[in-house]
């Protein structure tokens, strides 16, 4: 069985979970039920990957963040801390359009040392299946479609497929962040990743890259989260051969449940 696919932890209300320490668990949230799997670099038990995940004070929506910083040690730490801050100040809004505004414009700027994070957030409505979402500059999530049952990204399940993506976080003052909906439905996959992922490299020296995997998707099992996101790393590993891991490693896999 894949590490942390047995017991579900349920997520209560205003409750926010997430760091960038080692962990692996399964976890239910309004209309979801998510897998998380943090790999920072070994030997260290914290790396510069974030993740969070929460759910709002009626259990009607969740949020989902991953982010990678560029930092590292204490600096990561403290910038952790302030995300959470920011998270759990406005947990219980569906629009993000203030809080991604405030992390770009003061939380991820120099006096932490950090000089930027790719980041993607989401915001699922459970009553409805919306999925709102901001990526600053990160890799658009894996989205398995029950319907079709077939995996893409995100975009190309768009009305109008099209690159979905705004400048990393910290990088560019005043930058605009947009926003953007997707709806997902029952048996619905989503899985973020960090670049530990399709920038691990092989015995030859060749990156895997975003085609392959791709290509190692749609070859997931989709029953549920906990077994396609422990899937992919799996794949991932033997993609690098006998070539240790060169950067952390985080997946959040998330499958749509309906509403409860």
């Amino acid at each position: 069985m894949t590490a942390g696919a047995g017991k579900i932890e349920r997520l209560a209300c205003l409750e926010l979970r997430g760091g960038n320490q080692l962990s692996t668990y399964s976890a239910r949230l309004p209309g979801m039920t998510a897998w998380v799997s943090c790999n920072p670099l070994q030997p260290s038990t914290r790396g510069g990957d974030l993740y969070y995940l929460s759910a709002c004070s009626h259990g009607s929506i969740a949020r989902m963040v991953i982010a990678d910083v560029s930092g590292h040690g204490e600096r990561v730490s403290a910038a952790a801390g302030r995300l959470e801050d920011a998270l759990r100040q406005h947990i219980d809004l569906w629009d993000q359009s203030v809080l991604i505004r405030d992390l770009s414009e003061s939380f991820f700027r120099r006096e932490h040392g950090l000089q930027f994070a790719t980041a993607f957030l989401g915001s699922f409505a459970s009553e409805s299946g919306d999925l709102l979402f901001t990526n600053a500059g990160h890799m658009l999530p894996l989205r398995y479609r029950a319907a079709t049952r077939k995996w893409s990204y995100l975009q190309d399940f768009m009305p109008q497929p099209k690159k979905i993506s705004d400048p990393p976080l910290g990088l560019i003052p005043g930058t605009e962040y947009h926003q953007t909906a997707a709806r997902l439905a029952p048996g619905d996959l989503l899985i973020l990743y960090t670049d530990g992922l399709n920038e691990a490299e092989n015995e030859a020296g060749d990156q895997l890259g975003l085609a392959c995997l791709l290509s190692i998707a749609r070859n997931l099992p989709v029953h549920s989260p906990a077994v396609a996101g422990g899937s992919l790393l799996a794949a991932v590993a033997r993609f690098r051969g006998n070539v240790p891991a060169k950067d952390d490693a985080t997946v959040v896999a998330l499958r749509c449940e309906g509403a409860a």
